[in-house]
């Protein structure tokens, strides 16, 4: 009897340097989904060839990239054998040299997976921030300001969002999103989702994770949708019992745009060292508001300079890239070492 026998995909190794670690890749499969699915935890952002945070250098084999952005990756770097990772089809065992690499998120990889779940809340938190609540079928693990990308069936659309509840509840996952004017899933959070609406999640995803047992303060730095990550790192802290100072500077227009200010305060009373300090790069006049104002870095440098142990602090931003962007140099003129601040570029999606 003559059977039809599918051809096998060919499977390659990749050889990761300097960590020594080795795994496989599928035929049409890129080596950070392989990564993924393997559960090593390799640098990432974006995941689409647009932020270079996955760059690396190819140092044998062969591999097609696929489209990426020239702003994550130049023609001169291409040429020189430096390849995304979050781009690159293997055709062949290959190695690579690792340009960036954090032996504490290798040693806490969770495999990516794919999770069945629905909507059970959508609320309006301002004029254009939704929080956005969804139960999972089955428990996912993750660590505080991780994301997922989540899909919505039947229209094509997937976007990546980071969690905002903690990682002790790994059932029901809060999110808190930003509203776009054409923002293909965002538009959906005014009418078109429902309560009991089916999606899908893969995940987690992310390296802005908060690290533990540390000395020194916390910074938090946040702008926007920003405040998700940032809010479930801080929760996590506060579950922690650890004693260390945190400071989340959140930068907003107006005080109609600040929320969730409840929160916080109750978090001040219980945690023994926190300040939430938002500030309106726009205030309003006869809005009453006595805080701080201007824009969010410039804030941040006048709050660390009066603050003690910088040189040992971990700094978290998530937002905007040109807030980030802002951000960054401050943290480092003001004494925090380049290795402890850990921020995620909220892009816009490409598609």
């Amino acid at each position: 009897m003559i059977q039809n026998i599918m051809p096998k995909s060919a499977v390659h190794k990749v050889r990761l340097e300097p960590v020594g670690i080795e795994m496989e890749v599928e035929e049409g499969e890129t080596v950070l989904d392989a990564a993924f699915r393997q559960g090593i935890s390799l640098m990432h952002g974006c995941k689409e060839g647009q932020c270079s945070a996955c760059k690396c250098i190819l140092t044998d084999g062969d591999v097609e990239m696929m489209k990426y952005s020239t702003f994550a990756l130049s023609d001169p770097e291409r040429e020189t054998n430096h390849i995304l990772l979050c781009r690159t089809l293997a055709y062949s065992d290959i190695e690579v040299e690792l340009l960036s690499y954090d032996e504490d998120l290798l040693s806490r990889s969770i495999p990516v997976k794919d999770y069945a779940a629905h909507l059970t809340r959508i609320e309006s938190l301002t004029q254009d921030i939704r929080l956005l609540e969804i139960e999972v079928e089955q428990p996912i693990k993750f660590w505080a300001g991780q994301y997922v990308d989540i899909t919505l069936p039947g229209k094509g659309i997937t976007r990546s969002f980071s969690m905002a509840n903690p990682p002790s509840e790994q059932q029901r996952l809060r999110f808190i999103i930003k509203k776009y004017p054409q923002g293909a899933f965002s538009s959906e959070l005014d009418g078109g989702l429902k309560v009991g609406d089916q999606v899908s999640i893969r995940g987690p995803y992310g390296t802005c994770f908060r690290r533990e047992g540390r000395e020194g303060p916390m910074l938090l730095v946040g702008g926007g949708s920003g405040m998700s990550p940032l809010l479930s790192i801080l929760l996590d802290q506060a579950e922690s019992g650890e004693t260390r100072p945190v400071r989340f500077f959140y930068g907003a227009r107006s005080k109609s745009d600040l929320f969730h200010l409840d929160l916080f305060a109750d978090l001040a009373g219980r945690m023994p060292d926190f300040a939430f300090i938002p500030a309106l790069s726009h205030a309003q006049d006869g809005d009453g508001w006595s805080g701080e104002t201007g824009f969010i870095h410039d804030v941040v440098r006048r709050s660390l300079a009066t603050l003690d142990e910088v040189h040992q602090a971990d700094a978290y931003s998530c937002g905007p890239p040109p807030m980030i962007d802002a951000v960054l140099p401050v943290m480092q003129v003001a004494g925090v070492e380049s290795d402890r601040i850990y921020f995620d570029k909220f892009t816009p999606a490409t598609h």
